[in-house]
């Protein structure tokens, strides 16, 4: 829970906040400096708060996907990536919208395939349900597809990854489809590289860089959809940065 909470206070736009009010505190006695970090933090709120912009983050991050299985190691397996949940004033939870596209995105892929599923995601929070158990279920019964395995304890993307391939190597599986959405599905494929399994992208939905009059006037849809670019991107260091911590120990 702490975890979450740092990163919802330093990644933008809440940081940009939190300066630009720290800028008008600095007034009192510093007012150039003050009246600058004010400047700073309030252009770069307004600035991510375009949905154009903020889609110019999100999109370079949906490129240059394995979409192609290497032709002499098919995929045989898919693994779904837990998302959101959703929690009801009746302590009920079900997958959130995040969860459900992807489980729609892998169903389709396994009734094309023929292939088992697995699905992999933790508890979010300490008394929920684990995403991977919830998905699980739904996805047997809004999509009629069983899910092979469940992977109930990851926490983050990197524990998917490596807590997916401790059940897919005891079951002899070298290749997957991994199924996530667009914008994550970069990381998703830094995380499994560190695990010796194929990966063979099978993202949601690919989002566009839009030129639409509407998406150049500030939103909270231009924050979130910032905060997530930016959240993946820092993210995508993170991973680098640990593959290559790995890697230099081996």
């Amino acid at each position: 829970m702490l975890r979450i909470i740092v990163l919802y206070v330093l990644i933008p736009p809440l940081c940009l906040l939190f300066l630009t009010l720290l800028g008008l505190f600095l007034q009192w006695r510093y007012r150039r400096l003050g009246y600058t970090v004010v400047w700073i933090g309030a252009v770069s709120l307004f600035v991510l708060a375009l949905p154009a912009f903020a889609n110019t983050l999100l999109v370079p991050l949906e490129q240059n996907l394995p979409l192609t299985p290497p032709p002499d190691e098919p995929p045989q397996a898919i693994v779904i990536l837990g998302g959101d949940i959703q929690r009801t004033s009746s302590k009920l939870m079900y997958p959130g919208s995040l969860s459900l596209v992807r489980e729609r995105r892998g169903a389709a892929l396994a009734r094309q395939t023929g292939l088992p599923v697995l699905i992999t995601g933790g508890k979010l929070r300490p008394y929920d349900t684990p995403v991977g158990e919830l998905m699980a279920t739904s996805l047997q019964e809004d999509f009629g597809v069983p899910a092979r395995w469940v992977e109930r304890v990851s926490y983050d993307t990197w524990e998917n990854a490596e807590m997916s391939a401790a059940i897919l190597n005891q079951h002899g599986i070298r290749s997957i489809y991994v199924v996530t959405s667009a914008w994550h599905m970069r990381r998703a494929l830094q995380a499994f590289a560190s695990t010796g399994i194929a990966v063979t992208a099978a993202p949601t939905h690919f989002d566009r860089v839009s030129t639409d009059l509407i998406d150049f006037l500030p939103s909270t849809i231009g924050w979130s959809t910032s905060y997530v670019a930016l959240h993946e991107w820092i993210g995508c260091a993170w991973y680098a940065l640990r593959q290559w911590m790995r890697s230099s120990h081996d």
